[in-house]
């Protein structure tokens, strides 16, 4: 027998005749799901980058909290009673550090504020904060649109701003009130307080005053993040404790901090909502804060800078953004071909 003629195949030779037979389906998976193999090989040797800044007046617990959240010595906190001047102007610090799980890379940009809020006259101490975050946002955008420009731009932009509400048992200042309503337009904001939580949720009149926290309802996709996003922000200001010490309560190793009162226990629920906190930031929302950071702030940015790109800083590879002419538009559909 001729090896090249082999005999047809089974689906042809079987083929009914009748038109209303059903045909001869191919069986078995194409393979789709191997895309998302494809795409966390890639992530994992790519890593992620993520930027965060905590905003609130001293000794509020902030580098406490932030190594409390990434299990870390990210920020070394002053010892108690060392004799640590307070801050002429308000001043940015960033810190980075790779933090690596399961082989996932992370590289964490923490970014702090000290001085906010602990001046007498506190006029405007929101411009550093706004123009760091604008800065960055601006660095994005001048790599962005060079003609040749690296493969993956390096990513700088706040993705999130923890801010720390001063437990005074009270409602939001009218510093907080004013530095969330500006804050807030250009990212996303997560307030959290130490105590009392339950008599500032009461007053804390957010919805009067216009303040846009994360994660805001307009950025629901399904019910799933209606439902879950829902729960946070009934929550929310989150009553956090930060620790970095383990105490032993009951035979078991806990991580809390101890006081008069006993041991408030950090991953206890019914302490603090401090695993909210951790759960919104690192493992639910990261992605989504990323997200929005680059869609919605980000965008938002560059639509008006772009507006008035006649005033950018013309640097190498610059772009010349004129409109296009009539009749030669990005798109004409004439010359569409398929």
């Amino acid at each position: 027998m001729d090896p090249l003629r082999r005999s047809p195949s089974p689906c042809l030779s079987s083929r009914p005749s009748s038109p209303s037979a059903p045909h001869c389906e191919m069986l078995g998976p194409v393979g789709i799901e191997a895309v998302l193999d494809q795409l966390k090989i890639k992530a994992m040797k790519t890593g992620f980058e993520f930027n965060i800044m905590v905003v609130g007046q001293s000794g509020l617990g902030k580098s406490t909290m932030v190594n409390t959240l990434f299990k870390s010595k990210v920020w070394k906190s002053n010892p108690p009673g060392l004799g640590v001047p307070t801050p002429q102007t308000l001043q940015l610090h960033s810190v980075t550090h790779v933090i690596e799980e399961k082989g996932v890379k992370l590289k964490l940009t923490v970014t702090d504020t000290p001085g906010f809020g602990d001046q007498i006259n506190n006029d405007n101490c929101w411009d550093p904060i706004l123009g760091y975050i604008n800065e960055q946002y601006e660095r994005y955008l001048q790599e962005e649109i060079l003609i040749t420009r690296q493969r993956h731009i390096p990513d700088t932009r706040v993705h999130c701003c923890v801010y720390f509400v001063p437990p005074t048992g009270h409602c939001l200042r009218p510093l907080d009130i004013e530095f969330l309503q500006r804050l807030c337009r250009s990212v996303n904001v997560v307030p959290v307080i130490a105590r009392e939580r339950e008599a500032f949720r009461r007053r804390r009149g957010r919805g009067t005053h216009c303040i846009d926290i994360y994660p805001q309802m307009c950025f629901d996709e399904d019910i799933n993040d209606k439902i879950l996003n829902s729960k946070l922000r009934d929550r929310i200001p989150f009553a956090v404790v930060g620790a970095d010490q383990e105490h032993l309560v009951n035979g078991r190793c806990v991580l809390g901090r101890k006081t008069k009162w006993g041991i408030i226990e950090v991953e206890n629920m019914a302490h603090c909502e401090f695993p909210l906190l951790r759960d919104l930031l690192i493992r639910s929302h990261l992605q989504d804060l990323k997200d929005i950071t680059h869609n919605v702030h980000y965008e938002n940015y560059r639509v008006v800078r772009l507006n008035e790109s006649h005033v950018l800083p013309r640097g190498p590879g610059w772009v010349n953004l004129a409109p296009a002419s009539p009749g030669h538009g990005a798109h004409d559909d004439s010359d569409d071909e398929f």
